[in-house]
Formats: structure tokens, sequence, C-alpha cells
């Protein structure tokens, strides 16, 4: 597992905005592009009975409600790659 963290300035939004992204990356088994469409979705889960379906699908809200975006790339045997972006807000 791979993760990266990095800054910068955020090219359509507020001009001080600052956009803080975090990749996490994997070598696993990755997955198919029905799975990849369906991973958000509330109640999906691509391990059966193993798994609830509702941990990527509040992630994705969460980021979502504070003006962030999250994306995921894979290929079946070559492992995912989850890339979340949200503007940086200092606390005051």
């Amino acid at each position: 597992m791979k993760v990266s963290l990095f800054e910068e300035p955020a090219s359509n939004t507020e001009a001080n905005t600052t956009l803080v992204t975090f990749v996490v990356s994997d070598t696993g088994i990755g997955m198919t592009e029905e799975t990849r469409t369906k991973l958000f979705t509330l109640f999906f889960s691509s391990k059966g009975k193993g798994g609830t379906g509702i941990g990527l699908y509040v992630a994705r809200q969460v980021v979502m409600q504070h003006g962030g975006r999250i994306e995921v790339a894979s290929v079946k045997g070559e492992g995912s790659t989850f890339t979340v972006t949200m503007p940086r807000i200092l606390a005051k």
C-alpha cells in the first residue's frame, strides 16, 4: 500500500483556497468496472455477507459535504487507487 499527501492551489474556486489531496494505492486484486461503478452505492458490497455496504457510501458523503471529491481507479488483477481531494480550511 502507498499513501501520498500533497497541497495545490485550487483552479476553479476562491483565490485563497488550497486543495489537499491524498492518494491511497494498492497492488491487490483490483475490481471490475461493474464493481467500480457501484462502489459508492448505499448497501453495495463486493464482500457478500462480509460487508455492510455503508463504509464507502458514508466516506463519499462526508467528503462531498466538505466540498471535496473522492475518485477511484482500478484494474482487475492490478490494484486500486483512491484519490480524495478537499479544500484546506484552517481553523480560526
